[in-house]
């Protein structure tokens, strides 16, 4: 190592045993953080288009039946979530009371409310947010956990340097490769925290922004059944 220069690479190769497994962990976890944000914001840019895509149909189309046929061959939509799964409930109920009275729907819909279409949404919901939320805890577990693995790897390299000092190297050349490696492992564990850590907080609040479009559409799709109901 050249005097005045900092070479990382350098520093990582001629690290301990010890500290060279950790930083291999960290950079393993970086690398799987990674993954898991580009395979996310793929997601959620799907997603959103997605929606856009649905609620064109949703607008645009006669009746129900044909929001549902029209959206068949849609990829994955919270809003299509919500819907056909709402829908569902709808038709369970119109084939319950189908020869035994004349306004199926209007009767329920008098006498039990809407309670039954609400569950049939929040099952949307909950689909949803299955899909969304998946592998975030994975992320959340990496912001939280790579800063100590980080900090084991500097507890251990300082260790190592002062047992260069212990055995008789008092110099600043007999301790500094100890305490170069230990602040590496460091900048290693916070470079693999920081994009975990933002990025779980950053799809966190797109779930969020997509749960209070749902509840939107959701209340948008009951009032559609209730107008269909009356007329």
């Amino acid at each position: 190592m050249q005097s005045g220069n900092l070479d990382i690479l350098r520093i990582i190769l001629h690290s301990g045993f010890v500290v060279k497994i950790v930083l291999g962990l960290l950079i393993a976890c970086s690398v799987f953080s990674w993954a898991i944000i580009l395979k996310k914001r793929k997601l959620f840019k799907e997603v959103e288009e997605n929606n856009e895509r649905f609620y064109e149909i949703y607008k645009t189309s006669e009746n129900l039946k044909d929001v549902l046929l029209k959206s068949e061959m849609l990829p994955f939509s919270p809003y299509k979530s919500l819907f056909t799964n709402g829908y569902a409930e709808l038709m369970k109920i119109r084939e319950a009371y189908t020869g035994q009275h004349k306004s199926g729907l209007a009767f329920h819909f008098q006498n039990f409310g809407l309670g039954i279409l609400e569950r049939g949404l929040k099952k949307g919901v909950n689909e949803t947010n299955a899909e969304l939320g998946g592998l975030l805890s994975t992320l959340a577990s990496i912001g939280s956990v790579a800063p100590f693995i980080g900090l084991f790897g500097t507890v251990w390299g300082i260790i190592d340097a002062f047992s260069g000092l212990a055995g008789g190297g008092g110099s600043i050349d007999a301790v500094a490769p100890g305490i170069a490696e230990a602040l590496v492992a460091t900048a290693v564990g916070l470079a693999a925290a920081i994009p975990a850590v933002w990025f779980y907080n950053y799809f966190n609040n797109q779930s969020d922004k997509i749960n209070t479009d749902m509840e939107s559409f959701g209340q948008d799709f009951l009032n559609v059944v209730e107008r269909s109901v009356v007329d």
